[in-house]
């Protein structure tokens, strides 16, 4: 018996596959005929770390459309899962997020902090609680992806748009041979996700979307990586200001950046951090108008000095100096 495509052996992409697919079809087969890269680049040591919590987080996904009705009403059904989803959160994993704006008109891009994959259910919380029927689009490091692409269709009824994503810290603990040929076809799909990702941000925010990144790009238990970046003497990375350019090139686009800090709970731990209330933090909203006139310092710059820099420091500063650097 397959519950949701885990205890069904997973498929292994060949050469050829890994060759002709795009990165599109390649998700699409992680998301409907149980394939796992992860395992084809012999790393299924790291897709099984998140297995336990995929499980999980799947289980709970499918109790709540399961539990609830009218089943013949698609729009309905899925109100009332996020009705019940909201009231289990709110018990499982608390958290307050008094300030966080919820009648955004224009697109918006949300970065935060990342020092546990607990502000990931708070943020989810929030998102069914006060953001209402906004798509919800968020990259998701590879491993977490494979783990939660069994119920990719359910999830997207929540109003949540996964896309996956391969971190510099996956990609290191990948360890791929460079210069063998499935070393490349890896390289080629870590851009190509990245490019998914970028496009369907882009879709989302034109029509209003909410977008939540984490700029680390990894769980990180401060907001500076270290203090040298704090203090200048390292390179920041340049994820805000990447997403930035993408999205403003479109001269359609009316999309704000707000800070958000995430305060976890005393004694928290990389996991979950079940029943124990976080604080989700806004910051200052960064207009389009303003990050324009501010960052964009010619006509088709190809970096935005300090953007990011500044984004950092707006999150930190909403948070005890320990979560700094």
């Amino acid at each position: 018996m397959c519950y949701n495509g885990f205890m069904a052996k997973k498929k292994l992409f060949t050469i050829d596959e890994l060759r002709n697919l795009s990165a599109e079809e390649v998700i699409d087969k992680m998301q409907h005929e149980n394939y796992s890269l992860l395992n084809t680049l012999g790393a299924e040591k790291l897709r099984k770390e998140m297995v336990p919590v995929g499980k999980a987080c799947n289980a709970a996904i499918n109790y709540f459309f399961s539990t609830t009705g009218p089943k013949k009403d698609p729009v309905k059904h899925a109100q009332a899962a996020r009705r019940k989803l909201v009231k289990i959160l709110s018990k499982l994993t608390p958290g307050s997020y008094e300030g966080m704006p919820h009648d955004q008109k224009n697109g918006l891009v949300v970065g935060f902090n990342h020092p546990s994959l607990g502000e990931i259910a708070r943020i989810l919380l929030m998102k069914v609680d006060i953001m209402g029927e906004k798509p919800m689009y968020f990259p998701v490091n590879l491993p977490w992806y494979e783990a939660l692409a069994p119920n990719y269709d359910r999830i997207k009824k929540l109003g949540i748009i996964i896309t996956p994503t391969i971190t510099p810290a996956t990609w290191g603990k990948i360890g791929l041979k460079e210069g063998t040929e499935l070393y490349e076809h890896a390289n080629r799909l870590k851009h190509d996700f990245r490019d998914v990702y970028t496009k369907i941000s882009h879709d989302g925010v034109k029509n209003g979307g909410v977008i939540f990144v984490a700029p680390s790009a990894t769980r990180q238990a401060t907001v500076f990586k270290t203090k040298a970046v704090y203090d200048k003497k390292e390179d920041i990375i340049p994820t805000m200001s990447v997403l930035a350019l993408k999205l403003y090139q479109d001269k359609d686009i009316k999309c704000d950046f707000l800070p958000m800090a995430v305060l976890p709970p005393e004694n928290y731990k990389r996991g979950l951090n079940f029943r124990k209330k976080y604080k989700l933090i806004p910051g200052e909203m960064m207009t389009a108008d303003e990050i324009k006139k501010k960052y964009f310092k010619t006509k088709n710059p190809k970096r935005l000095e300090g953007f990011d820099y500044d984004f950092h420091m707006c999150i930190a500063k909403k948070l005890p100096k320990k979560f700094w650097y």
